[in-house]
């Protein structure tokens, strides 16, 4: 039996397992089921991937094989693209990860921009538990502005209007059928201006989770402007003054081993505050990407980090482990049980810290 999901359980949190096992262990699996996507927009961290024509799958007896192997899985994460774009994605991907999720009692998070008609998401999206969404707009003129920033054509304003509210009303429906709607939005000049708008439209549209990130420089969104951690800071602060929903921050740019003191302070309140809470990254401490065209196998599915194996060769834990003995994995994995912390985000590390050395840090201060 599957235990709720709550800000008393998050499986996807590496935290779990150092907790109780005080190592880092492969917990979760994220599959890149499609490189197809209705939209273009200007922050996707994967955009330099997309295509106009999808490639076959990979035989996937092969991987549930190597799924099999893997006794210590508890989650499966589907991204792509747009993984309900084309039909196909969903009988011939989708829906056999689905049914195998289910056999083993697995959570499931989709991946899901929610742009396209809901009949294409009835009849199978009540066996996913997380639907997840982004959602960084006030109205559909930035919607319109920021979603079809990269496409090669002109989409009208009318059409951004339609699609935006289309997306609000799927997130809706699905919330009233107690479908868990979690919508992430990321921190950036722009979004952290309106941030408390963006929290206020999550809630009503029924979401139970609003997740909140830095902006990842990747791909599309590399020649975006970072928010400064000053300004990250007081956005946070603000946030989580009344949250009416789980704000769950990730990829959190501040740490305990951080010399400022209102860094230490606000990771002891992001810690003690109610409905509110702080994932540690899963990319590569509990997580892998398997890309379902190649078989091959990446920490993430957007860090300029090479495959590290390919299912066809090699099996999951090895993987897993060769990675954890990498030099990037040794700077970064830090481990300070105290501080309930193990260390920061590739991207953000790269971002925010290129001359720290994480694992030469200690943290200043103790939460419970």
């Amino acid at each position: 039996m599957k235990l709720p999901i709550s800000p008393q359980w998050d499986p996807w949190d590496a935290w779990n397992t150092i907790q109780a096992k005080h190592r880092y262990e492969l917990t979760s699996i994220e599959f890149t089921v499609t490189n197809l996507c209705n939209l273009r927009c200007e922050h996707c961290a994967v955009g330099e991937t997309l295509l106009h024509k999808e490639e076959p799958f990979i035989c996937f007896q092969t991987v549930f094989d190597r799924l099999d192997e893997l006794e210590t899985l508890q989650t499966i994460s589907i991204t792509g693209g747009e993984p309900v774009f084309h039909s196909d994605t969903v009988e011939k991907a989708i829906k056999p990860i689905l049914q195998y999720a289910k056999k083993r009692g697995i959570y499931i998070q989709l991946n899901t921009n929610l742009t396209l008609p809901y009949h294409r998401y009835e009849g199978w999206i009540q066996d996913v538990d997380v639907v997840h969404i982004s959602y960084n707009y006030r109205d559909y003129h930035d919607f319109h502005r920021m979603v079809y920033a990269k496409m090669n054509r002109t989409v009208s304003e009318a059409v951004a209007e339609k699609t935006f509210q289309l997306m609000k009303d799927n997130a809706k429906k699905l919330a009233e059928q107690d479908v868990f709607v979690s919508a992430e939005t990321f921190l950036s000049p722009f979004t952290a201006s309106h941030i408390l708008q963006m929290h206020d439209d999550i809630v009503e549209m029924g979401c139970k989770r609003h997740e909140v990130h830095p902006l990842y420089p990747s791909d599309f969104a590399k020649g975006m402007s970072l928010l400064s951690l000053d300004d990250y800071r007081n956005a946070v602060e603000q946030l989580i003054e009344n949250p009416k929903a789980w704000i769950l921050f990730g990829t959190l740019p501040f740490f305990p081993c951080s010399n400022e003191k209102n860094d230490q302070l606000l990771w002891k309140k992001l810690h003690y505050q109610k409905n509110v809470t702080v994932r540690q990254d899963p990319d590569g401490r509990n997580r892998l990407n398997i890309n379902l065209f190649t078989g091959d196998v990446t920490i993430t599915d957007f860090a300029d980090i090479p495959s590290f194996g390919n299912i066809f060769t090699h099996k999951l834990a090895d993987i897993f482990a060769a990675w954890l003995q990498h030099p990037m994995a040794k700077k970064l994995h830090c481990i300070c049980p105290a501080a309930k912390c193990t260390g920061p985000n590739l991207l953000v590390a790269d971002s925010y810290y290129p001359e720290w050395n994480f694992s030469e840090r200690k943290a200043h201060i103790e939460v419970s």
